[in-house]
């Protein structure tokens, strides 16, 4: 039996599945913003409640490597690497832009297309695709005028930046159900659980003097 849990804390939200090879069982969605590490374990626990599963029914870990603030994305790929360890399974990561690109591609797109995500400071994460969902460029942290296009733009920052990406469609927000399905389908890149930054963390160690 084939059990993948998939979570992706790339977001203010949490976004937990579980996919048994051929379809997603479960899927939740975290109700408080910027709780990563408060939610996602009672999230995954939930999940496997539904499913009639548990940890050890698992044969497999996917999580979303961001890009994403530092805070969220440490939380989902230590448990990510953790329950790997735990149970002596598989963790595959994938980019976060690529998980909505997956979905877009399958439910909207008819042609080439961006995705644009929230990096605060006014910057948004950016990387374009074909219309097959295959990422073409990026993922960049750049100012949204710096990267205004007309193309069709699913993401957080299409709503957010109107104005730079006027033609918003499809998914705002990495959905773990379409992380499963692709990790499950192999239709995105696979990498190594560690996080996608793209910008050094806030909290840094004071230099000494």
């Amino acid at each position: 039996m084939t059990l993948l849990l998939a979570f992706d804390t790339a977001t203010p939200q949490v976004s937990v599945a579980l996919h048994d090879g051929e379809q997603v069982l479960v899927e939740l969605v975290s109700d408080r913003a910027m709780k990563h590490g408060e939610q996602l374990a009672p999230l995954i626990a939930a999940a496997l409640e539904q499913a009639g599963a548990v940890r050890q029914d698992l044969t497999a870990v996917a999580v979303g490597a961001g890009p994403g603030p530092f805070t969220g994305l440490r939380v989902g790929l230590v448990t990510a690497r953790t329950l790997g360890f735990a149970l002596d399974i598989p963790v595959y990561a994938a980019c976060s832009l690529d998980v909505i690109a997956v979905e877009a591609a399958a439910t909207v797109a008819s042609g080439p297309f961006t995705v644009a995500t929230d990096a605060r400071r006014k910057e948004v994460y950016l990387a374009s695709y074909s219309a097959e969902g295959h990422r073409l460029s990026g993922p960049v942290v750049i100012r949204p005028e710096e990267a205004a296009t007309d193309e069709p733009t699913a993401g957080e920052g299409a709503l957010l930046y109107p104005d730079a990406f006027p033609n918003a469609f499809g998914p705002t927000r990495p959905s773990a159900g379409w992380l499963a399905h692709a990790v499950s389908e192999e239709l995105l890149e696979l990498m190594d659980p560690e996080p996608l930054y793209l910008r050094r963390p806030d909290a840094v160690a004071s230099a000494q003097r």
